[in-house]
């Protein structure tokens, strides 16, 4: 496993300071290389490498989900409440982010995998139009069954604690986040595949 990898932004919490729009492009670069990059907003500093492994860190204590109410693609709103009952994966990302878009196919695939079973895929799209995210969606080969939703203002990952993306949470059937990933994944593996399982077996 690679070593985490912290890079200091200087300033960024201090009043009045920014970073020279040079520097935060060359930042951004570098965490896009490290397979994690930054999302805007108050606070948001925290960076590291992207883990190589099927690995799904363990939350303990889990903590409820905090709930939101988003439009997919369609148009169709989409409450996270009303999947209690269900393994839910809720998955940030965005078209632009390498590591995001290398771990889709993946999604895809464990989604497909597990159809009639109590589980179920959340995309949120981080800050783009619906145009951007619908034109990327038929670029997949597969394209995404699961619902996309539009994050637009990043509510939603902010209220879940998102540094940056891609970072996934695995809920499960209460609605309480049990594990999380941060970095991109093969979510198609044998061993989240066990995750699941057992989650989806659990009362």
């Amino acid at each position: 496993m690679e070593p985490d990898i912290k890079p200091h932004w200087p300033g960024r919490n201090a009043p009045g300071r920014t970073l020279p729009s040079r520097s935060r492009r060359q930042t951004l670069a570098w965490l896009g290389g490290a397979g994690l990059l930054a999302l805007g907003g108050p606070g948001v500093v925290a960076v590291a490498a992207q883990t190589p492994d099927d690995s799904l860190t363990v939350v303990q204590p889990p903590r409820a989900a905090p709930d939101f109410s988003l439009q997919d693609v369609s148009g169709k709103t989409h409450r996270l409440s009303d999947y209690r009952g269900k393994v839910v994966l809720v998955n940030f990302w965005a078209t632009w982010c390498p590591p995001c878009r290398q771990e889709m196919p993946s999604i895809e695939k464990l989604y497909l995998a597990m159809k009639g079973r109590p589980f179920e895929v959340l995309a949120l799209d981080q800050g783009e139009t619906l145009n951007n995210v619908f034109a990327y969606m038929g670029q997949l080969n597969p394209s995404p069954t699961f619902p996309v939703l539009l994050d637009q203002h990043s509510e939603a990952a902010h209220a879940f604690g998102v540094v940056g993306i891609p970072t996934t949470y695995l809920l499960d059937k209460q609605g309480r986040i049990v594990r999380q990933a941060v970095g991109g994944r093969d979510y198609d593996s044998p061993a989240i595949r066990q995750i699941i399982d057992a989650l989806m077996r659990s009362s």
